[in-house]
């Protein structure tokens, strides 16, 4: 009885879902829904766009650059010498890497603009929604950046600027990493405004990128203070 039973409820959950990609609802592959769903956001995009890929260059490019120029720093201090200060060396980063995030939004919007629109977010409560993400997202990065300075901002502490104790108030207390987040709302809601798809795709390779820049830069600045204790334990 039990099996009929079982049968029963598949054939009619098959009939209430009506044929997908995946199957109904009840045999649902999540690996094959993820690729429905990329399908499907793909569905409303020309991939081979100019602006989409320059976008997506802009995405990858920023986060790798200033890690492997940071690092760079770090083992030559070949930037501070060239600048005469550390300080010099990295406000003149922190200038580079402002534009180059300029030019990745610039790049973000372009591609939303060029591509088709969402209907089922192009209403007012999907407007409202975008506005408070980037709202979220605003917060977390001005307060980030206030916690933190300029210096503490953009890799600081690559260039020996270190702070005397981890950062621990407001948005630090909330999440981790929270200027990365920060801006990561803040191209979701963009894209949320645009009832853009093409923007949806660019906002989770941002944060994809951002996860992955996460895994590199944490166990890097942890030994960067580690060895910090261990040089003051000594001088103690």
């Amino acid at each position: 009885v039990k099996g009929t039973a079982s049968r029963g409820a598949e054939t009619m959950s098959s009939s209430v879902a009506g044929p997908d990609c995946c199957g109904g609802l009840g045999n649902i592959d999540f690996r094959q829904a993820d690729l429905c769903v990329m399908t499907w956001l793909l569905g409303y995009m020309n991939p081979w766009d100019s602006s989409l890929v320059a976008a997506a260059l802009t995405i990858a490019f920023n986060p790798l650059f200033w890690n492997v120029v940071a690092r760079w720093e770090q083992k030559t201090r070949q930037l501070s010498r060239a600048f005469g200060s550390p300080y010099l060396a990295c406000y003149s980063l922190g200038g580079v890497i402002l534009l180059l995030n300029v030019l990745r939004s610039h790049c973000f919007t372009q591609a939303m603009l060029r591509q088709p629109k969402m209907e089922g977010l192009d209403n007012p409560a999907a407007f409202c929604l975008g506005l408070v993400l980037l709202g979220v997202g605003t917060l977390f990065v001005l307060s980030s950046f206030f916690a933190l300075g300029f210096t503490g901002t953009f890799l600081g502490d690559y260039f020996g600027i270190l702070k005397e104790a981890r950062v621990t108030t407001f948005p630090f207390n909330i999440v981790d990493n929270p200027m990365y987040w920060g801006s990561t709302a803040n191209y979701l809601g963009w894209a949320v405004l645009h009832a853009s798809p093409t923007g949806l795709l660019l906002t989770a390779m941002v944060a994809l990128v951002y996860v992955v820049a996460v895994q590199y830069e944490e166990p890097f600045t942890a030994e960067i203070y580690r060895q910090k204790a261990s040089r003051s334990h000594r001088r103690s």
